[in-house]
């Protein structure tokens, strides 16, 4: 009897634990290392970083399907190569459709954030990272031969570009339209 006891309250813990992990709010993978959440408040007030919540049915399981539990508007990336934290974000303002996104990158040198900007669009657009690799453009006329991990910033079922650092300047290529 103590046995079946034992399981039973067991069982019932693992379910809770369980139940607690999926009511558990998803944004807090989507939270800012707290110098950077500051900055990024003050530079760009009534913007937040994208959460799945922000995505549509069809961009929530888009993005849960490559990327599972991580966040649709952040990515730690070593963009620059120099192992300094360094973090893409997806911004957005507004509400669809007059929603407005743009896409920095936060490189933090001491203790200064170098914020950079790299697009703006339309849309609730994600962000992600990939490895160093060959990337072409759509027409075959452009190629990055990125060294570093890139970021791609793509608005699903429409529109993806890579973005890389080659050392002195961001390269941009689009990769889908």
């Amino acid at each position: 009897m103590r046995l079946n006891l034992a399981v039973t309250c067991a069982a019932i813990l693992c379910v809770l634990s369980i139940q607690v992990g999926f009511a558990a709010p998803q944004s807090a993978t989507c939270d800012l290392p707290r110098g950077l959440q500051e900055e990024i408040s003050n530079r760009y007030p009534g913007a937040h970083v994208v959460t799945k919540a922000d995505l549509s049915e069809q961009g929530r399981q888009l993005f849960q399907k490559d990327h599972a539990n991580e966040c649709p508007g952040l990515a730690k990336v070593n963009f620059y190569g120099d192992g300094k934290p360094t973090w893409a974000l997806a911004l957005i303002t507004g509400e669809n459709p007059k929603r407005k996104a743009e896409l920095l990158v936060a490189h933090q040198v001491g203790e200064v954030w170098e914020i950079r900007s790299l697009e703006i669009t339309n849309g609730t657009p994600v962000v992600w990272r990939e490895g160093p690799g060959k990337y072409d453009d759509l027409d075959g006329e452009k190629t990055i031969r990125a060294t570093r991990p890139v970021v791609v910033f793509a608005g699903y079922g429409s529109w993806a570009v890579i973005y890389a650092w080659d050392g002195k300047a961001v390269q941009k290529v689009q990769i889908s339209d």
